[in-house]
């Protein structure tokens, strides 16, 4: 084996701890890790305001999706009642003594 030193020796970081296992002192965080977490938190931010519009686009679209139906739904409802009420009068029979019991 040769003498020189281990080339992996110097790149090896030294941590300074206490026995508690905290550091001596706090490393400064340079410009670019103020920067990067600055803008870090701006763009997190941004993503949870387009999330937002997002699902209430969202829900807007499912709303004008089944508004529609449910209108329809309820004018087909509505034209069968009254046809069926206008049968029973054209019967001879009272329409308000016609009730509709629904079994589950």
């Amino acid at each position: 084996m040769t003498d020189r030193p281990d080339p992996r020796e110097r790149e090896r970081p030294v941590l300074d701890m206490t026995p508690e296992g905290e550091f001596r002192e706090t490393p400064e965080p340079s410009a670019m890790d103020r920067f990067l977490a600055r803008t870090g938190g701006i763009a997190m931010l941004v993503l949870f305001v387009a999330g937002g519009l997002l699902l209430a686009a969202v829900a807007i679209l499912a709303i004008g999706l089944l508004l529609p139906v449910a209108i329809v739904a309820g004018l087909v409802m509505a034209v069968s009642i009254w046809w069926r009420r206008r049968r029973l009068r054209r019967a001879g029979l009272d329409p308000n003594s016609i009730f509709f019991v629904v079994r589950r």
